[in-house]
């Protein structure tokens, strides 16, 4: 990734922003060893459920589409009728396992593809990106890498193919033990990835509540290594209310623990908060976060719950990652969000 980062500094006198964002890929057991034939996306003809949710609450989410998806007719028939319809947003989302040219052998570390040389990485990125432009007749400019597998020369190969923003750092989590990069010294503040303002880097809102919440970036990743897992060390001083580390998504996380990220985050000026998962989750037993139906009707609850949280107790607004760009790089001078 390139070392060059100009933070994006918001009014903190502005509405909250929200955006939704969609990890739409095929289905496979996050357990098992990563194969190339595993490619349904039946999932995808359940997002309906979501889709009412995000009307109700005027929200337009982005689904991040993977190549089994563009490369399934009946999948890419429903994105493009809510695109057809204004109701959605689409970018890219790169599992590189699953998207040609495949060159590379099939290990963990090769599934992050900030991992695979760099011309390896820029042909995948290059064949998902055409094969939807050819799906739906516009370019995506939204990327998230699958598995957050940023690398040195990803925000380069963004650049040249005219990508606005990216999606892919995920404040708090190392994935070091995989062969995957480390965002410990990240927090979810929005910055310009070069020096040019021509990539956006909006991270994934994941981040810390608690009394020591502002040092959590120094903290947790010693509390969280092997010896303090050990010694549930997470667990404990999340109990206490101390420091507790949180993901902004309704996989794996209740209501109540997104509104304390939220509420601890606009303390110390957060204003652009994002709101992601991924698609199989609409069907049970696809991930480990809805095994049936009864955590499905939890699922989408949360999303209800926390809406009217965000856009009725906290006054926030929703916005797409492209439109929150266009608002940023039109602006003359740090933009007021309204």
């Amino acid at each position: 990734m390139q070392t060059h980062r100009e933070a994006l500094d918001i009014d903190p006198g502005s509405r909250p922003v929200l955006l939704v964002t969609i990890d739409t890929e095929a289905e496979f057991d996050w357990r098992a060893p990563l194969t190339r034939t595993n490619r349904g996306v039946a999932s995808v003809a359940h997002q309906d459920a979501a889709q009412r949710i995000f009307a109700a609450y005027g929200i337009v989410p982005t689904y991040l589409l993977d190549y089994a998806v563009i490369e399934n007719g009946k999948a890419c028939a429903i994105i493009g009728d809510y695109l057809a319809s204004g109701v959605c947003e689409i970018g890219s989302h790169l599992n590189p396992w699953l998207t040609p040219p495949f060159n590379e052998d099939l290990t963990p570390a090769n599934s992050f593809a900030g991992n695979l040389p760099g011309a390896l990485e820029r042909a995948k990125l290059v064949t998902l990106t055409e094969a939807i432009e050819g799906r739906f007749g516009r370019r995506p400019q939204v990327y998230r890498a699958g598995r957050y597998g940023l690398g040195p020369r990803t925000a380069d190969i963004l650049n040249e193919l005219d990508y606005a923003v990216d999606m892919s750092v995920t404040p708090g989590a190392d994935f070091s033990r995989e062969g995957g990069p480390d965002f410990t010294a990240y927090d979810p503040m929005p910055f310009w990835l070069g020096m040019d303002r021509r990539l956006l880097e909006l991270p994934m809102t994941w981040g810390f509540a608690g009394v020591l919440s502002a040092r959590g970036s120094r903290l947790y990743p010693r509390l969280a290594g092997p010896v303090g897992t050990c010694l549930r060390l997470p667990a404990v001083l999340a109990r206490l209310g101390l420091l507790e580390y949180i993901r902004l998504t309704p996989e794996g996380e209740t209501p109540a623990a997104l509104k304390r990220l939220t509420r601890s985050l606009l303390t110390r000026g957060q204003r652009v908060f994002c709101l992601s998962y991924h698609s199989p989750s609409l069907v049970p037993g696809n991930t480990p976060y809805v095994r049936d139906q009864r955590d499905l009707d939890v699922f989408l609850d949360s999303l209800r719950d926390y809406f009217d949280f965000f856009v009725g107790e906290r006054g926030g607004v929703a916005m797409t990652p492209l439109k929150l760009f266009e608002r940023c790089a039109n602006a003359k001078k740090i933009p007021t969000l309204r």
